[in-house]
């Protein structure tokens, strides 16, 4: 969207111009009768205290198109609300411009325009309608994402296998506990079509493969003697989760 200056007015509007495009005429008009000499000046309640006002904008939705089927165009119009700028208050000052969009566009012509025009308001608005955009991938640190079962460090993916990723998400789903090895085998080999559990040598060489794949930030997965292992966060690490709870969070 951008501004076209059409002030002064030198010549009316051509008939064929680019569809939907929409027009602003910023004219300053008073916003009350004189009041009289015996009175106090009425104040625009929207004026803050050590303030004036100087002025206003009025903005006018209306594109050449529906101008035309009106039997007139833009350029008038603006020639008119200047007039009766003038004839209310002899000397008052006048500033117009037109606001354009692309053919085709759509969207309501005030909206257009005030967006065009930079109105607080509007632009407020806008944003507030806007997705907010995802996250950037940091590229330092840890990242375990539980929804795509992945992990990356310092911005490259790790190849952890089916296991080993079971394996952490395990133990950051109970951030913070030290879970035991029994606990471990009965939880995540519990119904495996593998022939028999592994026994608790076996879960060790798990967690010292899954450690070395971990490289400096190895020490997320804590071994605590006699108990078990926990998962401690950093602050070099940040977890990812689903949209719905993980299923095998109890």
């Amino acid at each position: 969207m951008s501004l076209a200056v059409i002030d002064p007015i030198t010549a009316s509007a051509p008939h064929h111009r680019p569809h939907r495009a929409a027009s602003a005429a910023p004219v300053p008009t008073p916003s009350s009768p004189p009041a009289p000499a015996s009175t106090e000046p009425r104040r625009i309640r929207a004026v803050p205290e050590g303030t004036e006002a100087r002025g206003f904008a009025l903005y006018v939705g209306l594109d050449e198109a529906a101008a035309e089927a009106a039997g007139t165009d833009l350029g008038a119009v603006v020639r008119a609300l200047k007039a009766l700028a003038a004839e209310l208050v002899p000397g008052s000052e006048t500033y117009a411009a037109v606001a354009l969009a692309p053919e085709g566009a759509g969207g309501c012509d005030v909206d257009v325009v005030r967006l065009a025009l930079q109105d607080p308001a509007a632009l407020a608005r806008q944003r507030q309608s806007r997705p907010t955009p995802p996250a950037p991938e940091p590229r330092g640190g840890v990242v375990i994402d539980i929804s795509r079962k992945r992990v990356v460090i310092d911005g490259e993916s790790v190849g952890l296998t089916y296991r080993e990723f079971e394996l952490l998400q395990f133990l950051v789903l109970r951030e913070g506990r030290t879970i035991d090895r029994p606990e471990i085998i009965q939880t995540l080999w519990s119904g495996s079509d593998e022939e028999e559990a592994p026994n608790e040598r076996t879960i060790d060489v798990h967690v010292r493969r899954l450690r070395g794949k971990l490289g400096v930030y190895e020490d997320i997965v804590r071994t605590v003697r006699g108990s078990g292992y926990r998962f401690d966060r950093h602050a070099d690490v940040a977890i990812r989760w689903a949209s719905t709870p993980s299923p095998d969070v109890f």
